[in-house]
């Protein structure tokens, strides 16, 4: 009983919370505290004496990022770069099985020096041992299956290097999000890049990213309505039927 009374004001609680949002716009998730945020204001790392040589700023040939020939490529924490996304997948898998079985038994002992009759006589009206036993089983299965999937997604996102690791892997995560009236839109992408994979336009493709995590999706009235209800998503986990 005490059970059910803490599961009914455990649904009642999360109801109450869901209420607040009646009537108002998704908020937007918050940058601050976030890997991007503490990037972003991080001290960066000190230049090398070379690079701040008073001498260099007249000249074109200078390894900086500011300057003309310099390499804009994102290379350390708290430098942005985009990630494009082309995801364009196409997978069909068909399988047949099939399986038979059958098995017969048959165990009788119709004279062996007179015993069987012998023994007719003790069992009860009908038995005999001259037809102990004879069984006879058999089974079939049959089962057919297929899957056929396309999925299809171009996207852009720019994201924040994050973390340097100590063998030069970026870490980087991207965070992008679209509000129209009462339903917001976003996109997630986390992952590890190699400074080499970087494009000189600062792009990298998702197929280059190791441990990529691609989220897009959205949440708002039109998501709320295409999900099933509390109670119909407890009494699918919960009924064995």
């Amino acid at each position: 009983m005490k059970k059910t009374r803490i599961f009914w004001v455990a649904l009642y609680l999360t109801g109450c919370s869901r209420l607040d949002e009646v009537g108002k716009a998704p908020d937007f998730s918050p940058l601050e505290g976030s890997y991007q945020h503490h990037a972003m204001y991080s001290s960066p790392f000190p230049q090398t004496a070379d690079m701040n040589d008073p001498s260099d700023a007249s000249s074109l040939w200078t390894a900086s990022q500011a300057s003309l020939l310099g390499d804009r490529r994102a290379s350390h924490r708290g430098d942005i770069l985009t990630v494009v996304i082309e995801i364009d997948d196409r997978a069909e898998i068909s399988n047949t099985t099939g399986r038979s079985r059958s098995g017969s038994q048959t165990m009788a002992i119709p004279s062996l020096l007179g015993i069987p009759q012998r023994l007719d006589r003790e069992l009860p009206e009908g038995a005999t041992v001259a037809e102990a036993v004879d069984t006879s089983s058999s089974s079939a299965f049959s089962g057919n299956g297929s899957v056929s999937r396309n999925e299809k997604l171009t996207l852009r996102i720019a994201a924040t290097v994050v973390e340097e690791l100590p063998n030069g892997v970026l870490r980087i995560e991207g965070q992008q999000e679209v509000r129209v009236n009462y339903e917001l839109r976003e996109l997630i992408v986390t992952g590890y890049v190699r400074p080499a994979d970087i494009s000189r336009k600062n792009e990298v493709t998702y197929d280059k990213m190791a441990g990529a995590r691609v989220s897009y999706g959205g949440r708002g009235q039109i998501s709320d309505f295409q999900q099933p209800r509390y109670g119909q998503q407890i009494t699918d986990i919960i009924l064995p039927f």
